[in-house]
């Protein structure tokens, strides 16, 4: 088993394939890497030499903003923005969909599932006299 930024991945699978799950390394930044150390994507990692993957793990802490500091840095934007009151900064206070998606009848991942029934909000039909 290979740890690279504190996560375990996985010896069986394809470079290309086993590096994305770090938080913040995808496609192409694989390709970058693997460009990098000139290692063909559809090697597997377990059959990468100790001293490339040192090399690999080294490369990837310093040059790219993963994991840990990567979540912290994007909690830290979303903070600024509620702290300075921008709209943004309130929708994400609220719970609501930030980028200008409708709420009338969508956004059941950011409002949760709460289906009203049929009847509610319609007015009271008059009595009968």
């Amino acid at each position: 088993m290979i740890r690279i930024a504190g996560v375990t991945l996985d010896d069986n699978k394809e470079v290309r394939f086993a590096l994305t799950p770090i938080k913040g390394i995808g496609k192409s930044n694989v390709r970058q890497i693997l460009k990098q150390f000139k290692i063909k994507g559809f090697t597997k990692l377990k059959d990468l030499e100790e001293k490339i993957i040192i090399e690999l793990r080294n490369y990837i802490e310093t040059n790219f903003i993963v994991e840990a500091d990567l979540r912290r840095q994007h909690q830290g934007n979303i903070k600024r923005l509620v702290d300075i009151s921008s709209w943004r900064g309130k929708r994400h206070k609220n719970g609501l969909p930030v980028r200008g998606q409708t709420t009338r009848t969508n956004s059941r991942t950011r409002r949760g599932n709460v289906r009203k029934t049929a009847g509610s909000g319609r007015a009271k039909a008059a009595s009968k006299t």
